[in-house]
């Protein structure tokens, strides 16, 4: 145990003489010399809030997508965002619940904690201390203008300052770990630019750090839509249960919801998605799950009328979902399984941010403080 220790501090010592003779001038303008722009190895990095329950919709447009590229041997990390789940109100309790719920669903879907990092946002604070460093570099202006702000404000009359500059503890969530690419939805894709400004503002500013993350649009997000209202997507915070399928629900609930699922008064299957947004929606999910196009499906079905595609649509849904929820359940039954899981996520996570965190520590001036840093780290990990 103390040659385990001893190595430890040797290595976090020697990445703090890596970040001290970083060679560094600064300007009579407050900005560094240019560095020319070097390449970072490809590392992939994106989030999902413990909010709610993950749904089909979740699962096809974005799960299934990181499974595959754990499985393609892509340098991955997924993280449990909790600190963004509670800009929010929101019961303490059910977080708590909802974290080990949501690790449980990722391992039932393929999520590997032995080719990716899986861990929990909150349980490696530089996330919140680099978010403050973005935050002194970003201008209320930019914040104001970020779509997701505008759209929740809306809905509340007293806006907390979390729901505000999220975008920017987004940023840090990404650079600490200096990923290069971040899965996300359309809805998403302003965030992603504002962590590009960020790293370039923090580069041209302190010196070459940062890579500029790269979007990655998920193919299928926001396909799949409310079985309820068509013209708005499947969504986790919906106040109503049935316009969703929930990746925990019984056989019995998903044959319910899809028979109640909004359509239109013509029997025949036809693909129109102006027209018939309804039985798009549900040729939609069809052909994601099976992986059939929706002219193949058509001709199929072409003999049922929407009831019976329906039922039809039911089955092949049940077929896809009921392993995973019993996979969730079984997971559930191993709580301390899970605990685990994240543990040994947060600690690779924290030996890739530990590094990125002395440098930025380094470049901003902070210096002093630093040994502090690294003698609290060499307390947990010895005693863990």
């Amino acid at each position: 145990m103390f040659k385990k220790f001893l190595e430890t501090k040797n290595l976090l010592l020697n990445q703090l003489k890596i970040c001290q003779s970083t060679n560094i001038r600064l300007t009579s303008k407050r900005t560094y010399s240019k560095i020319p722009r070097k390449s970072y190895p490809k590392r992939i990095f994106s989030g999902i809030q413990p909010t709610g329950t993950v749904h089909l919709g979740n699962y096809l447009g974005a799960i299934q997508n990181w499974v595959d590229m754990q499985n393609n041997g892509e340098d991955v990390i997924w993280s449990i965002v909790d600190m963004h789940a509670i800009t929010l109100p929101y019961n303490s309790m059910e977080l708590r619940q909802n974290i080990l719920k949501l690790t449980a669903t990722l391992l039932a879907c393929g999520i590997d904690p032995e080719k990716s990092i899986l861990f929990q946002q909150s349980t490696v604070p530089m996330h919140a201390e680099l978010s403050w460093i973005f935050s002194c570099l970003v201008t209320m202006p930019k914040l104001t203008h970020q779509p997701q702000f505008k759209e929740k404000s809306e809905k509340i009359k007293n806006i907390p300052l979390g729901l505000y500059i999220y975008p920017v503890l987004q940023t840090a969530d990404i650079l600490l770990y200096k990923g290069t690419h971040v899965p996300v939805g359309e809805d998403q894709l302003q965030h992603i630019q504002l962590a590009e400004h960020l790293a370039q503002k923090f580069n041209s500013v302190y010196g070459e750090t940062f890579p500029m993350p790269i979007a990655i649009i998920y193919k299928n997000a926001g396909r799949i839509k409310s079985l309820r209202d068509p013209e708005d997507k499947m969504s986790k915070s919906s106040t109503d249960v049935k316009s969703r399928l929930d990746l925990t629900d019984e056989p019995d609930v998903l044959l319910n919801k899809v028979k109640k699922a909004i359509t239109d008064f013509t029997s025949e299957i036809t693909y129109e998605p102006e027209k018939r947004p309804g039985v798009a929606n549900l040729l939609n999910i069809h052909s994601m799950i099976t992986g059939k196009s929706v002219e193949q499906i058509c001709k199929e079905v072409e003999d049922l009328n929407t009831g019976q595609y329906k039922l039809l649509l039911a089955d092949i849904v049940i077929e896809k979902l009921n392993p995973i929820r019993k996979r969730i359940n079984e997971f559930m039954d191993e709580p301390e399984y899970l605990k685990e899981v994240l543990q040994q996520g947060a600690r690779k996570a924290e030996n890739i941010a530990i590094t990125n965190w002395l440098e930025v520590r380094n470049k901003v001036g902070y210096g002093i403080g630093t040994l502090s840093i690294i003698s609290d780290k060499l307390h947990l990990q010895f005693n863990r």
